[in-house]
């Protein structure tokens, strides 16, 4: 039988203080909800159901990129009745698994193991042991140690709250069944709902032995109800996150002090320093040290670089052996070939920068083309924007470029040439030559500077 997953990410949120629903709040810079969506796609699911409310098209708009059904839940009447709107969604002969929208960190392991539990034997739920279960679903078991149902905490007596076996929500059974369950829920309870709970103990009525399992890690299945809980699952998460990298060989002179918002990919005898922000798809080659409060998003470090303190890389490529920061900026689609030096307040965007290149001191250069070997000195900038169109700079090889230089695009600078300092370029310069643009320098003898009249 196929895989079926179905979310429930109704819920408003209200302790969330924020107008924003709950299940986009994000964690690692992805919202709650898409961490579950991408867990359901790991396990194989064949389709993906995600049932929302409050927010209106919030989250279906915000999620537009998800590959999923998205299914309204109009009037929110309990997980019971929110389940109920995916059922008619999914095909007859399907495992049907149940996860929440803000329980973003359970492992696919864990989920894995469930499901195949409730293969074995018809119903698999997930239950946690807690020092302190207020709030949640009691495990009521038979002297046999089998479970007989969930009691919530709002409807139990003093004696079945002191039960610290909790039910998660999280569980899988077979579509015919699950159907089958929830057209006989009623909403006769405290909170005047239709809970979901209340199949286990149709299910066990039915001869249903309920196959219970529990994650390896609390965190697995706690949800996000305010912004304390939120802050918290952050950490858990980063947590895991850095110990993935230091058992893969990574050198991390904090561990506490890294934040990781996406992927990645780590060769060998790599160190990181304390305070870095690492955002999308990273691929970091061998041998590569990162200083410390860095960001670097979606980019390629190739093995042997150094990226010094205080540096922001955003869509680029720094090559093998170069030298960036501290104090630089790679705006998106900068390229920076072998053994570059790229330092302090230097700004680069959408250029390449060829083997060798140096843009050691206070440069802009942007839209560009570099060969090897130049040497673009402090105070340069490529005058790209004409206020209407970007133009391009295309700089030769072994070109010298002196300080304080405008080069006004669009021109071209032959390879070998020199630029003076404190020029303007605004036309082509043939390889080999020297170009100079000064004002005559003048000289008073005997000036006198203007003096403030006394009082």
């Amino acid at each position: 039988m196929g895989l079926s997953v179905i979310i429930l990410a109704a819920g408003q949120g209200t302790r969330m203080r924020s107008a924003l629903p709950k299940v986009l709040h994000k964690l690692a810079h992805k919202p709650l909800v898409e961490h579950v969506i991408d867990r359901a796609k790991q396990l194989g699911a064949e389709d993906i159901h995600v049932v929302y409310g409050h927010g209106g098209d919030a989250v279906p708009t915000t999620l537009a990129h998800c590959e999923v059904d998205w299914v309204k839940q109009a009037q929110q009447l309990g997980t019971g009745h929110a389940v109920a709107q995916a059922i008619p969604h999914i095909p007859a002969e399907r495992d049907v698994l149940v996860l929440y929208g803000d329980v973003p960190l359970t492992s696919a392991e864990t989920l894995k193991n469930l499901i195949q539990l409730a293969r074995q034997s018809g119903f698999g739920l997930l239950t946690i042991s807690l020092d302190d279960a207020a709030g949640y679903g009691r495990i009521l078991r038979g002297d046999d140690g089998r479970v007989l149902r969930i009691i919530e905490h709002k409807d139990a007596s003093e004696a079945e709250r002191a039960i610290t076996e909790v039910n998660t929500g999280i569980l899988a059974t077979s579509r015919k069944n699950l159907a089958r369950w929830l057209e006989r829920l009623d909403n006769d309870n405290a909170q005047g709902e239709y809970y979901l709970t209340d199949i286990v103990a149709m299910a066990v009525a039915d001869a249903i032995d309920i196959s219970t399992t529990s994650p390896s890690d609390e965190f697995e299945v706690l949800g996000v109800n305010n912004k304390r809980q939120l802050a918290a699952l952050e950490r858990a998460y980063q947590q895991q996150q850095a110990e993935r990298l230091l058992d893969g060989g990574v050198t991390l002179r904090d561990p506490a002090r890294i934040d990781i918002r996406g992927n990645v990919r780590c060769g060998t005898d790599v160190i990181m320093d304390v305070n870095l922000v690492l955002e999308g798809e990273i691929d970091i080659g061998d041998k590569v040290e990162i200083g410390p409060n860095c960001l670097i998003s979606n980019s390629r470090i190739e093995s042997g670089a150094r990226i010094l303190a205080n540096c922001v890389i955003e869509n680029a490529v720094v090559g093998k052996d170069s030298q960036v920061g501290p104090f630089s900026r790679l705006r998106p689609e900068t390229v920076l070939a072998e053994a570059t030096h790229i330092g302090n307040f230097v700004e680069i965007k959408k250029a390449q920068i060829g083997q060798g290149s140096k843009v050691n001191h206070l440069s802009y250069v942007g839209d560009a083309v570099i060969g090897r070997n130049v040497n673009i000195g402090a105070g340069t900038i490529t005058c790209n924007y004409d206020g209407a169109n970007k133009h391009l700079t295309e700089i030769g090889d072994e070109v010298f470029v002196g300080s304080d230089t405008q080069l006004v695009a669009p021109v071209k600078v032959g390879a070998g040439a020199t630029i003076g300092a404190g020029s303007t370029i605004t036309k082509a310069v043939a390889a080999g030559a020297l170009a100079l643009s000064r004002a005559k320098q003048i000289s008073k003898s005997g000036w006198q500077r203007p003096m403030k009249k006394k009082s």
